[in-house]
Order: structure tokens, then C-alpha cells, then sequence
């Protein structure tokens, strides 16, 4: 039974790796349509692979984003696009 009050119990990191305060929250990708950059935010609380579908800030074509956190907490983010082009 994990006991929740006990300061010594690491159950927070068992079940949430990513989330100690130092993995990557923002990152940047090139929209594969109009070839701007974009800011996008990250959860790494999501899990340490994520895909997802978000709309380019400029063009507003949708793009798949992929996300993948290494151990250290430091994302890999890429787009592509959402309709297979």
C-alpha cells in the first residue's frame, strides 16, 4: 500500500517520471505546408510518446505532431502532415 504522507515513499517518480520540474514543456516545429516555424506546447505528463493533431498558427493546415521524451526529460518534437501528403 503506498501511504501518501510518508515524505520518503517515491511513488510520484514511479508514476510520473517526467514530471520532476526539469522535462521540456514548450517546443518548436516547421509546419510541412507553409514552412514556418511554430511554437507548440508540451505535457509531459501525456506519457513518453505522444501523437496528436494541432493546426498550424499561420496557414491553419492540420499537421500530426509526434513527441518523444528521452529519459532525461528532453522532448523530440516533429509535424507531418495530417492528411497523408
Amino acid at each position: 500500500m503506498i501511504d501518501f504522507e510518508d515524505p520518503t515513499e517515491d511513488w510520484l517518480d514511479e508514476e510520473f517520471p517526467l514530471g520532476d520540474g526539469v522535462a521540456d514543456v514548450t517546443g518548436v516545429v516547421v509546419c510541412p505546408y507553409c514552412g514556418e516555424a511554430n511554437d507548440v506546447a508540451l505535457d509531459p505528463g501525456s506519457g513518453a510518446h505522444q501523437e496528436y493533431v494541432e493546426d498550424c498558427q499561420v496557414c491553419c493546415r492540420p499537421w500530426r505532431v509526434v513527441v518523444a521524451y528521452d529519459g532525461d526529460g528532453c522532448a523530440q518534437v516533429f509535424a507531418e502532415p495530417a492528411d497523408g501528403d
